[in-house]
Formats: structure tokens, C-alpha cells, sequence
């Protein structure tokens, strides 16, 4: 992917200007109106480098007890309450998966294979960004984190979203190269779309509908978050009536997955679950169902044929 340089501005080129309003119109399976899949984000974040932390004042610290530990509650114990309410609800996790999880805690893995949860590449770990790599450097980062994964879950991840979003102007061109075919990392739309580069789609993830930021940048309650949920949905539902939409709901297990927090999170899924015109599934599904390679893209595309 080239970038141009006009009157001293860097254009991007990676996807074009859309208008939701003027696109044509997305069908999801069986009527559904409303695409909903979990962005269950698995990471490892190292020792002796700052990341997320809930109290700044220690944050440069090496070690760091009181924010790693908070993070690693998340391996520990929240992923495991997150598991039996997602569980509970027949939601398949898409998983933004660090490869190094799969060497310091390799029962998650287990668990998500049991579960057929879809795999995407989230990096090597939360702590390490490739945004100054060179672009041979970011070729052999990311190769290595997309075969760790694939050895581990024995499929190769379609999927990617890079460690806090990030991403160099290389990267979808890179990921493509290894056989991907979407990234999350742009969270401006709430349908997917097309990129510049061949095969590469962009498929819509939330910095709102996030626990990670209602919780601690917002300082958001456990109701407030559950109405917050169902206000999105219900958006989405009524402008779909035309075009399909996705909803994206990022968690993390370290914040979400406090004890006082779950029940909260089951409320909202009870109810997204239950809405009519809701299709739950997965990133994966998503992507392949607007890129027309599932049979339920071509049976949609069919029924539409039919019709016209």
C-alpha cells in the first residue's frame, strides 16, 4: 500500500470515502437484521513493561505488581467466569488472541477449541506495538504471531487486530501476503466494507461498546453498561430495516470479568440474545458472509436473484 504525499498532507489511501446511506444493501442469514458477535480480547502482557493499568502512579514501576496483577486477574479468573456466561448464552467467542498466550497459559487454548471459538491474531503480546517496525521486521512479527497461533488451534486465523488497534501503513498489504482476509483495527463503520488492498476487508469493532473504556474511562455503572448494550442494539435494529448492521461488543477479562461486574454483562447479553433479528456469530462468519464466500451468502445472493 503506497501513500501519497499532496501539498505536505499524508492521504489516506488504505479504504475510500462511503456514505452508509449509499451502499448496497447487506442480507444477513435468515432475515437477520443485526450481525452480534464478542470480541473476547486474551492477552499477555509483559513483566517489565507498562501497559493498561488502573492506577497511573505506579504505572512506570518495573516490577509493577498492583497493574500487572489487575491484568492478570484476566487469565487467572475473569476469563473463566466470562466462559460460563458466554456459555450460558450459545455465544461462540471471536477471540483477539495474543500468541504468546498460547505458551503462558495454554489451558485457555484448550478451553476455546472445546468450544469452536474463531481465532484472530491480536499480536504477539499488549505490550510490544509494531507501529515503527520496518516493513521486513513487521513481515517476520507478524508471520511469527499468525503460525503461533496456527500451530496452537490448528487453523490459520483469518482474522486481525493489532495490540491497542495499531497497525503500520503496511500492515493489511502484510497480512494478506499471509492469507488474511479482514482487520478490525479501523472502528469507523457499522458495516464492513472493502479496503484498498485485495482481499482485505474491514470489519466493524467498537472503542465505545467497550469495557474497557465504559468502565474505566468512563467510570461506567454495571446498569448504566447493560442500557448502554440495549440502546446500541435497539439503534442498529431500527436502521437496519434496509441493511444489515453489525454490533461489536469488546470485552476484556480483566475488567469485565470482576465478580462485581458479571452479572451485569449477563443481562446484556440476555437480552441481545433474545432480540429479534439478531444473527450471533462470529468475526470470522461475518467477513465471509459479506466477502460471498459462505453458502449462506450464496443462498442469500440466490433468494435476491429470485426476487428480482
Amino acid at each position: 500500500m503506497s501513500v501519497r504525499f499532496k501539498n505536505r498532507r499524508m492521504d489516506n489511501e488504505l479504504y475510500d470515502y462511503s456514505p452508509i446511506t449509499d451502499r448496497s444493501p447487506i442480507r444477513w442469514p435468515d432475515g437477520a437484521r443485526v450481525a452480534f458477535y464478542v470480541g473476547l480480547n486474551v492477552e499477555h502482557y509483559q513483566v517489565d513493561r507498562p501497559s493498561t493499568s488502573i492506577f497511573p502512579g505506579t504505572a512506570g514501576l518495573t516490577p509493577d505488581p498492583l497493574n500487572y496483577g489487575w491484568r492478570d486477574y484476566g487469565p487467572r479468573v475473569g476469563i473463566w467466569r466470562l466462559t460460563e456466561i458466554l456459555d450460558r448464552h450459545r455465544i461462540r467467542a471471536s477471540v483477539l488472541l495474543n500468541s504468546d498466550v498460547v505458551e503462558h497459559n495454554p489451558q485457555i487454548i484448550t478451553a476455546g477449541l472445546a468450544r469452536d471459538w474463531a481465532w484472530l491474531a491480536h499480536g504477539k503480546n499488549n505490550s510490544i506495538f509494531q507501529a515503527d517496525m520496518t516493513i521486513e521486521q513487521e513481515r517476520d512479527y507478524l508471520t511469527e504471531v499468525v503460525e503461533t497461533i496456527e500451530r496452537a488451534t490448528g487453523r490459520r486465523p483469518r482474522g486481525w487486530m493489532g495490540p491497542a488497534l495499531t497497525e503500520t501503513f503496511h500492515t493489511p498489504a502484510l497480512l494478506a501476503e499471509l492469507g488474511l482476509s479482514y482487520v478490525l483495527d479501523w472502528t469507523n463503520d457499522d458495516q464492513p466494507y472493502r479496503l484498498n488492498v485485495p482481499g482485505m476487508l474491514s470489519v466493524p469493532y467498537t472503542v465505545e461498546l467497550n469495557d474497557n473504556t465504559l468502565f474505566l474511562g468512563k467510570g461506567t455503572s454495571g446498569p448504566d453498561f447493560v442500557q448502554i448494550v440495549r440502546d446500541q442494539l435497539d439503534q442498529l435494529y431500527a436502521e437496519s430495516a434496509d441493511s444489515g448492521r453489525v454490533l461489536a461488543l469488546a470485552l476484556h477479562p480483566f475488567v469485565i470479568g470482576q465478580a462485581f461486574r458479571a452479572k451485569y454483562l449477563d443481562q446484556a447479553l440476555e437480552y441481545v440474545v433474545n432480540h429479534p433479528g439478531v444473527w450471533s456469530t462470529t468475526a470470522d462468519d461475518i467477513a465471509a458472509h459479506f466477502a460471498g464466500e459462505s453458502p449462506l451468502a450464496e443462498s442469500a445472493r440466490a433468494e435476491d436473484d429470485q426476487g428480482s
